[in-house]
């Protein structure tokens, strides 16, 4: 079952990465953590059931509320927003993009150069004193809109 969970709008990938080391500490049996791009402020987590669901997200910064919005979800009702396209076919230079992990995790930045082959692309941090082209791979950076 699948179970939204509503969090602070900016935040939802550092409660992914809470979660995920919660999950991990305490062995519990969530399956999956999506963030989904377009939806700000809630997270979906898999699950066998809701009472694993709350031990999870008990004390979790940045989950509102109760955290759970209104029980599971079907998967047949989020299959428009988990349509899955290639990443290398979405990107295109001069976009702007976050680095979601490595040592530039949660910097802005453009991209420069796109290689297909190796799939990496080649970006500019937006907010550093001398432009400075970083080559990484292509699933370490996400699309802001």
């Amino acid at each position: 079952m699948i179970f939204p969970i509503r969090t602070t709008v900016g935040q939802e990938q550092l409660v992914v990465d809470i979660l995920s080391s919660k999950i991990a500490k305490e062995e519990l049996n969530i399956y999956s953590i999506a963030v989904v791009p377009g939806i700000k402020g809630y997270i979906l987590l898999e699950a066998d059931n809701e009472i694993t669901v709350r031990r999870g997200i008990t004390d979790t910064p940045h989950i509102k509320g109760s955290g759970i919005v209104k029980g599971a979800v079907n998967i047949d009702e989020l299959s428009s927003l988990l349509e899955s396209k290639p990443l290398m076919k979405t990107l295109n230079e001069g976009m702007q993009v976050e680095i979601i992990s490595g040592p530039f995790k949660g910097e802005k930045a453009k991209i420069t150069r796109i290689n297909p082959a190796k799939e990496e692309v080649t970006v500019e941090l937006l907010e550093a004193a001398v432009k400075i082209p970083v080559t990484i791979k292509a699933e370490n950076i996400k699309i802001v809109q």
